[in-house]
């Protein structure tokens, strides 16, 4: 396997790692997972990669820890940050640290394929782009609460202000998934 087609995946989702790692294999990847910053420092040891896919938050850690080793440990190594909390100063310190691109979730393998591909930046981007509703913003909030509280819907609406019947009206039109 040339090592332009070897890829580290560091995913603490257990079942979304598998599953990049099945249809990155398809792809031609040779793929190794890893759940935490410690485990890609132990794979580093033996070996080194072309790509990394890295989540922004490993369990209690920060995936930017992650991104730094890995750009650290191999300048060119092209890596993907993926995140259901995208926000523009992590991506900003994500670029900084050494990734190439920056994902929200969900992404799938099409998406970060691609960012693999467009490396280099794009000065003829629009910058009309459309801003983010206040309903995107507030489910976004409502859902990174719902995971700090490990779903405790008093605790959520507690911590958000609101009373705990808006929150469940609300959940009850946007389901979590």
């Amino acid at each position: 396997m040339t090592p332009d087609r070897s890829l580290i995946v560091v995913e603490d989702d257990a079942g979304f790692a598998r599953t990049l790692k099945r249809s990155f294999e398809r792809r031609g990847y040779e793929v190794v997972l890893a759940a935490s910053i410690e485990e890609v420092r132990q794979v580093l040891e033996q070996r080194s990669f072309g790509h990394a896919v890295v989540d922004l938050k490993l369990g209690g850690a920060s995936g930017l820890a992650c991104v730094e080793l890995l750009h650290t440990h191999d300048p060119d190594m092209l890596i993907v940050v993926l995140t259901g909390f995208a926000s523009i100063s992590t991506a900003v310190e994500a670029i900084k640290l050494g990734a190439c691109h920056y994902l929200a979730k969900p992404s799938n393998t099409d998406d970060i394929e691609a960012a693999f591909n467009k490396a280099e930046g794009n000065a003829e981007v629009a910058l009309d782009a459309r801003p983010t509703s206040i309903k995107t913003l507030e489910w976004e909030r409502i859902h990174q609460t719902l995971i700090e509280t490990e779903f405790n819907i008093s605790e959520a609406a507690r911590r958000l202000g609101m009373h705990r019947r808006t929150l469940a009206r609300k959940l009850e039109k946007r389901p979590v998934k």
